[in-house]
């Protein structure tokens, strides 16, 4: 489990490096246009193209596939474990046209830009997908401009990990986990964290702490800016506040996923935002000080009716405009959405499944408890912006979110200068 989820969350992290070069231009049609019409009917031999198999999940459905389709085989191109790497190593294929990168492994966070450059086949007409039985959020993270260009085919969801031994009930809205902190403050230990030092990770926790607020980093379109608003305002605000009031420890500023882990693995923290790859190592590590003594609930929201919004981790599959075999690599993405399939990426790697029913299977919620609680995440999740200008804006929220979290901005100048970041990068200036 380890080693699948880490290297997700090194894919979340290592997005903050790519260059802004590689993001702007290309309206909806990109360089691409022509050749989406291209080798529709196409069958014969692909290439499936992801990052590092860690958890050796795609080698046996590979085999699987291979064995059902001798004339259509798949060969499986490994990339590094390193995001930016993996980014880079796509964006110089696309750009040379590379026939040989049919199916290809796309981030979340990539379905925007390499839309807009008109690198993936759309998914629509005799490649329209039937997402009826997948989870909404994750077939928002595969479109933009109103168009499907990526496949869902793992995701994930982040959750609160508290002491069920100091606190018997999980707070379902920040103001009551605030009230909690007494708790914490009596024990000698921090009360709550997430992911606060400068990168991805600080982008995924600002945007939900936006999100469940009510406000929006850009437009649907994934270019108009929203950012500067009283519900963006209101959201990094409750963050602001928590670190200059002691609710969230100062040390947090610091932490990463693992950072977070280790710090509540140890007793010293009451409340945890991370990811679900958490739950096992907490259960299993050697060091884990709270094995029997910590619980899983969603993330607060600001009404007990209503969970915190989650932003949405994950990985879909695109088919490049350039594969000669479209027909094949059209099968392929459906085959990864297989309720078999997705039952062999959460019980071999640990990776969140699309399928909704997934979720209620008895026998999976046995193995993996955290099952229901990630869907109610994932449900309620919401995309990082789906934009062609992603790594600008993350950065834009990163640089002013951090300079206000650690008091060197007011909340105000933060959003005021992370829209006007957003809105040159945006613009094309």
């Amino acid at each position: 489990m380890k080693a699948a989820r880490l290297s997700v969350i090194a894919g979340m992290v290592a997005i903050t490096g790519l260059a802004l070069a590689g993001c702007t231009g290309g309206g909806s049609g990109g360089s691409g246009g022509g050749d989406a019409n291209a080798n529709l009917d196409g069958k014969g031999p692909i290439t499936y193209v992801q990052g590092k198999d860690n958890s050796n999940v795609v080698r046996p459905l590979i085999e699987k596939w291979n064995a059902a389709h001798p004339n259509e085989k798949v060969t499986f191109k490994e990339q590094t474990d390193q995001a930016d790497q993996q980014h880079d190593d796509l964006v110089q294929h696309f750009q040379a046209k590379d026939p040989n990168y049919d199916v290809v492994d796309v981030d979340v966070v990539w379905t925007g830009e390499f839309a807009a450059k008109g690198w993936l086949q759309p998914l629509t007409g005799n490649f329209k997908m039937d997402n009826s039985k997948l989870l909404a959020p994750t077939v928002k993270s595969g479109t933009y401009n109103g168009t499907q260009y990526a496949a869902p085919q793992t995701s994930d969801g982040g959750i609160l990990y508290y002491r069920k031994d100091l606190v018997p009930t999980p707070p379902k809205t920040w103001d009551e986990m605030l009230k909690d902190c007494d708790i914490a403050k009596a024990k000698g230990i921090g009360c709550y964290a997430g992911q606060f030092a400068q990168y991805e990770g600080l982008t995924v926790n600002v945007a939900e702490a936006i999100n469940t607020n009510g406000g929006t980093i850009v437009g649907d379109d994934g270019k108009t800016v929203t950012v500067d608003s009283p519900e963006a305002n209101a959201g990094l605000t409750r963050l602001v506040d928590g670190f200059k009031n002691g609710q969230i420890p100062a040390e947090a500023i610091t932490y990463q996923e693992e950072q977070g882990r280790q710090a509540f693995e140890a007793g010293k923290l009451m409340f945890l935002r991370n990811w679900p790859y958490v739950y096992n190592l907490a259960k299993t590590d050697g060091a884990s000080t709270v094995k029997d003594t910590f619980g899983i609930a969603p993330l607060p929201g600001i009404s007990a009716d209503k969970p915190g919004v989650s932003s949405l981790g994950g990985h879909n599959a695109a088919i490049s405009v350039y594969s000669k075999h479209k027909a094949t690599a059209f099968e392929f993405l459906k085959f990864l959405q297989t309720e078999e399939t997705q039952k062999f990426f959460v019980t071999q790697g640990s990776l969140a499944p699309v399928l909704s029913s997934l979720y209620d299977d008895a026998g999976l919620n046995s193995q993996l408890p955290y099952l229901s609680t990630l869907k109610t995440s994932i449900e309620n999740a919401v995309p990082r912006p789906v934009s062609p200008f992603y790594p600008a804006i993350t950065k834009a929220v990163q640089d002013n979110a951090y300079a206000a979290l650690k008091g060197d901005k007011s909340v105000d100048q933060a959003l005021k200068d992370m829209a006007a970041a957003i809105k040159t990068a945006s613009s094309g200036q």
